[in-house]
């Protein structure tokens, strides 16, 4: 397992997320990549029940599957102010949460999911994902990991040039949010700046990342009052900037 990325697509503006799709399969074709079957990650999220009266924020509980490991569910427990606890069990935890109603009610109106095509590029493997929640079509999430590396630091400028190479638009130098320097507490109580990007990758930083993107999904459709589309629509999700090049797209 090497470092992952994920990275939102824009829509250009009257083009559907299929016609989008459809364009940037052909053009990782052209470059060489050859398809290498299909992949799926979704999230479904318990909130603790009933909620505190006193104001103060409930707890949740997002569980995750990630189709590269298909005998694991990811966990992430947030207690509401900030503070996640990340956990990586076998399947029988979804038979666990059932068993919880008393405790944990899923929010299935939010249940969301990203699947699509699976690539081998060289010692990249490209997913073009396409997103959904409750059938609905939000968005288009890219996801590349660099098998060769296990450190983004190491390989930032590596991945922002394939990224830019088939995907025609501009990509920030800045290493993506979820690597940003975090502020941590050390053992004797004192906080410190903790560069992220230096840390060796793992299998839950890929899961956070998905976690952190279908959370601005889900924020992004409860800022527009539920507005959605059907499947190959043309909603997105939250909001990306996007170069000129995007036109590139679609030129043979």
């Amino acid at each position: 397992m090497g470092v992952t990325v994920l990275q939102p697509y824009p829509l250009p503006e009257g083009k559907s997320g299929a016609h989008i799709i459809d364009q940037l399969s052909k053009r990782l074709l052209a470059l060489g990549a050859t398809h290498a079957g299909q992949f799926l990650v979704d999230c479904e999220t318990f909130i603790s029940t009933p909620q505190p009266h006193n104001g103060a924020p409930g707890r949740a509980v997002h569980v995750l599957h990630n189709s590269e490991y298909p005998a694991s569910t990811f966990s992430i427990i947030d207690n509401g102010t900030g503070k996640q606890v990340a956990i990586v069990a076998d399947n029988i935890f979804d038979l666990l949460m059932l068993k919880m109603t008393n405790t944990f009610t899923s929010k299935k109106q939010t249940k969301i999911e990203s699947r699509g095509a699976r690539f081998e590029y060289g010692d990249f493997v490209i997913k073009l994902g396409s997103v959904t929640m409750m059938e609905h079509f939000k968005g288009i999430l890219i996801e590349i990991e660099y098998k060769s590396c296990v450190i983004l630091a190491y390989c930032w400028e590596m991945i922002r040039e394939v990224l830019q190479g088939f995907l025609g638009i501009a990509v920030g130098k800045d290493f993506p949010t979820y690597f940003a320097p975090q502020t941590i507490m050390t053992a004797m109580g004192q906080q410190q700046l903790h560069a992220k990007h230096n840390d060796i990758f793992e299998p839950m930083d890929t899961v956070k990342q998905y976690l952190e993107q279908f959370t601005n999904y889900r924020k992004h459709v409860a800022l527009m009052g539920g507005m959605s589309s059907g499947p190959g629509g043309q909603q997105v999700g939250p909001s990306v900037l996007m170069s000129n090049s995007v036109a590139g797209l679609h030129r043979p």
